[in-house]
């Protein structure tokens, strides 16, 4: 998923929404629906404002974002019209006043919920509310329902003149879409979405470009060979295209794939030496950053291409270690250069990462391979 703030594009990032869902959800609040009510009204006034609102906040405290969501939804079904159509009709009068808002997605849900008697009404309405609020969760719940059906029309979307839409033909059909349930026919036969990523390999809008790159990403954990099959195969002389492949390739990259490192020409096998490698403060606490610095001296006679990350190796409740990779910088290394790095890791609790205290370790990584590594000690 990616998230528009304003004209913003927010990375889709397990971390961020887990982060924010607090925050999110009181977007959903009395004053919100006190502001849908009077809407609502002005579109239809046999919806009755102060019934809407106190069927819709009635024990609205104790949901969760996705429960607030989708309690909006079954409350707007009681209250708008019995025919479908209708309906529609009316939140398309209304859903202008909520755009650049994720209260927005509240359209495509009522949609996903309850559109499937009626597909033709359904798809136009899901290709309306995602230029204001992405329709990327609803449009899957007909995927499950009738998968070559709704497919065929997304192939269409990928062709459209509005980005948005474009891009809801991409990421609504990401075989595992964060916070979603995972389309495991796409993972299972990934050339059904294949003929979507074709047709956008070269879009150049940044919000159908990071969708591409993350449904190529998906793949990139689920079918590598795939993956890498199709960008090998794609022009990427053209700028837009290797800025989705080079997206794309990141995990790979991360892991220090030796097919994903030779499409980017980056060095298989670094000669290059660790000179100054230091953590300056080797106990810190919750709150507090971790400062490192170490010196890269090329030890080869040609330039060398790296991807510089580290890796933190996570102290978990159990008492073991797990590390997650972090991205430094790209470097072409010249012949007998010597580059300094330094930086600060801030250690900060989210809901998607606990930390616990006791002994982590920090670790260089080149080219997906570890080039020294030292511990360091978090304090309660």
């Amino acid at each position: 998923m990616t998230l528009r703030k304003g004209n913003v594009v927010i990375n889709n990032t397990k971390s961020y929404i887990c982060e924010m869902a607090d925050a999110l959800k009181d977007m959903f609040s009395k004053k919100f629906y006190e502001r849908l009510a009077h809407e609502l009204n002005i579109a239809d006034k046999n919806i009755h404002p102060d019934k809407f609102v106190k069927d819709v906040t009635k024990g609205i405290d104790a949901l969760s974002l996705n429960q607030r969501m989708r309690n909006t939804s079954v409350v707007l079904k009681k209250h708008l019209p019995d025919d479908y159509k209708k309906s529609i009709d009316t939140l398309f009068k209304v859903v202008p006043e909520f755009q650049k808002s994720y209260t927005a997605l509240l359209f495509p849900d009522f949609v996903g919920q309850y559109g499937h008697h009626d597909f033709k009404t359904s798809m136009e309405a899901l290709k309306h509310f995602t230029q204001f609020g992405s329709s990327e969760f609803a449009i899957r719940e007909f995927l499950k329902r009738d998968f070559d059906k709704t497919l065929s029309v997304m192939k269409k979307w990928a062709e459209d003149k509005n980005h948005h839409v474009r891009r809801l033909a991409s990421e609504g059909s990401r075989p595992r879409l964060p916070w979603s349930f995972n389309l495991d026919e796409i993972a299972k036969n990934p050339n059904h979405t294949l003929p979507i990523l074709e047709m956008l390999k070269s879009d150049n809008e940044l919000y159908v470009k990071k969708s591409v790159a993350n449904h190529l990403n998906d793949f990139s954990r689920i079918n590598p060979d795939w993956m890498l099959k199709v960008v090998n195969s794609w022009d990427r002389k053209n700028e837009d295209t290797a800025w989705i492949v080079k997206h794309a390739s990141r995990s790979l990259i991360k892991k220090g794939d030796q097919r994903s490192l030779a499409v980017f020409d980056y060095e298989k096998s670094p000669k290059v030496k660790i000179l100054n490698f230091k953590i300056l403060n080797s106990k810190l606490k919750l709150g507090e950053s971790l400062s490192f610095s170490f010196d890269i001296v090329s030890e080869k006679s040609k330039s060398q291409k790296l991807v510089i990350d580290y890796a933190i190796h996570y102290q978990k409740k159990s008492g073991e270690l797990a590390p997650k990779v972090f991205k430094l910088k790209d470097l072409n290394l010249k012949s007998k250069q010597k580059v300094s790095i330094s930086k600060s890791h801030r250690f900060m609790d989210f809901t998607t990462r606990k930390h616990y205290p006791g002994k982590h370790a920090f670790e260089i990584m080149l080219n997906g391979k570890p080039y020294g590594k030292k511990e360091f000690l978090l304090q309660s």
